[in-house]
């Protein structure tokens, strides 16, 4: 049977006793209907995992006790960046928790001309939060010990002038090159437009920055379908798939 996941964060070392509350206690006791004596294993995202048990529970807090450290680590030794430019509500948030779950490294969420979501500096660090929660939410599901990077959104622009991870692939439906095309000695960033794609300007801009045109086949594909196509066949192909 397998046991359920917590996420912690904070410190975690073999005999401690803490206390898990909020929504995780809630989920533990109210959803999972988790008893004294439950076996659990939690993690704080920083790589490795540790057994525990449930000591008490009292209404939507739960006492729990860790106990030995394991080495376990389901990551992927390929080095993955999605530049993903943001698109509306649960299409974002699906993206994130199957990027997590597919094992990405980091994800970018990128500002473009097609953007129909405007965040201010405020707004934006609720969001990155807020899918900070989702890719947590997936690594208790998924098995991944380490949370993958969330950075605060950027213009597109921004993203082509930094000095991108490995080397840059461009979603492109008129792209003469797959993925199976491309050769890669290291780490990738994919970069995929919001719904309606990225604007010509930019797409220029992404190709003088050095990025490669790729095509996903003859179908145009929503962005949530792209993105998560594109890591597939990329993890296929460099990672662990």
């Amino acid at each position: 049977m397998r046991l359920t996941r917590v996420f912690v964060d904070g410190d975690l070392q073999a005999g401690q006793r803490l206390a898990v509350d909020g929504s995780a206690g809630n989920h533990i006791v109210r959803v999972l209907r988790s008893r004294v004596g439950d076996e659990l294993t939690v993690f704080n995202g920083r790589g490795g995992e540790y057994s525990a048990s449930i000591e008490e529970i009292r209404r939507d807090t739960v006492q729990v006790r860790v106990r030995a450290h394991r080495n376990d680590e389901r990551e992927s030794g390929f080095d993955l960046t999605l530049a993903q430019g943001i698109s509306r509500g649960e299409r974002m948030d699906w993206v994130v928790q199957k990027a997590t779950e597919l094992g990405v490294t980091r994800i970018v969420p990128v500002f473009t001309e097609r953007s129909v979501v405007h965040l201010d500096e405020k707004q934006a660090q609720k969001k990155v939060q807020h899918w900070r929660g989702i890719a947590i939410a997936a690594c208790e599901q998924c098995g991944r010990n380490i949370v993958p990077a969330i950075e605060a959104p950027i213009a597109v622009y921004e993203l082509l002038e930094k000095d991108v991870t490995g080397i840059g692939l461009l979603l492109s439906p008129g792209a003469p090159l797959r993925i199976a095309d491309i050769r890669a000695d290291g780490a990738v960033t994919v970069l995929i437009g919001p719904e309606g794609g990225l604007a010509q300007v930019e797409q220029d801009a992404a190709l003088r920055a050095g990025f490669t045109p790729v095509r996903m086949g003859p179908r145009v594909l929503r962005t949530e379908t792209a993105a998560v196509c594109a890591l597939t066949l990329l993890q296929q192909k460099f990672g662990d798939l």
